[in-house]
């Protein structure tokens, strides 16, 4: 990692544990929340853009739309009131976003293996959550988890076809972004648990550092 990116890391890192730390104590720290949790996605954002100016350009262009679709998610899931929907259909135009770059890095199904695995995993999230899901929501729900285990599929199979830091970088994103989101889903519809937050917001942020990274690095 060059000077230039581990400087971003450690303004990456400090603003989500501000973020977090918000999260936490909430009453007048709240503003913290609010403030650093859409800043990170956002620094990960810039940091795309100001240092990718020698990657592949259609997939970093793929990835920062997906950082930008990320941020209003982030917005929507941390405002007062019920915005879950509106933050799912930002994060599914993301997780669009995102597989559309990895799929000019590789053809789709470049390997097999990972779409099997993720399918699986993808299943057994679906059966944990399906009795405690709405009814209104079962159909977006499985849409997203479809995109969601497809993205992180397709990020690995990249990473097995090509075997570049790139690749390895959005394959450890993608393994993140199901880990959060499946935490994520547990805590608010299945078993509630106090680390929640906290889990979901660190595998958050390190899947999109991960992913940002990868456009950083991408060459064709």
């Amino acid at each position: 990692m060059s000077g230039r990116v581990r400087s971003w890391a450690v303004v990456v890192a400090v603003s989500a544990v501000l973020a977090i730390v918000g999260a936490y104590a909430g009453g007048a720290a709240i503003w913290l929340h609010y403030l650093f949790k859409p800043a990170t996605t956002l620094l990960i954002a810039a940091m795309v853009l100001r240092e990718g100016a020698g990657a592949e350009p259609r997939y970093r262009r793929a990835i920062f739309a997906g950082l930008l679709l990320s941020t209003a998610g982030d917005a929507f899931l941390m405002l007062p009131g019920d915005w879950f929907v509106f933050g799912l259909a930002s994060f599914l135009c993301a997780h669009i976003a995102y597989l559309a770059g990895l799929c000019k890095r590789a053809r789709p199904f470049a390997a097999g293996w990972p779409f099997l695995a993720y399918a699986a995993l993808a299943g057994a999230v679906l059966a944990v959550l399906w009795p405690h899901l709405p009814g209104e929501l079962r159909i977006p729900v499985i849409v997203y988890v479809a995109v969601l285990a497809a993205m992180a599929a397709q990020a690995a199979a990249v990473w097995r076809r090509r075997a570049d830091a790139a690749g390895a970088a959005a394959a450890i994103g993608g393994a993140c972004f199901v880990f959060s989101d499946a935490t994520l889903a547990i805590d608010r519809f299945a078993a509630p648990f106090a680390a929640a937050q906290a889990l979901v917001l660190v595998s958050y942020w390190i899947a999109q550092w991960g992913i940002g990274r990868s456009a950083v690095l991408a060459r064709s």
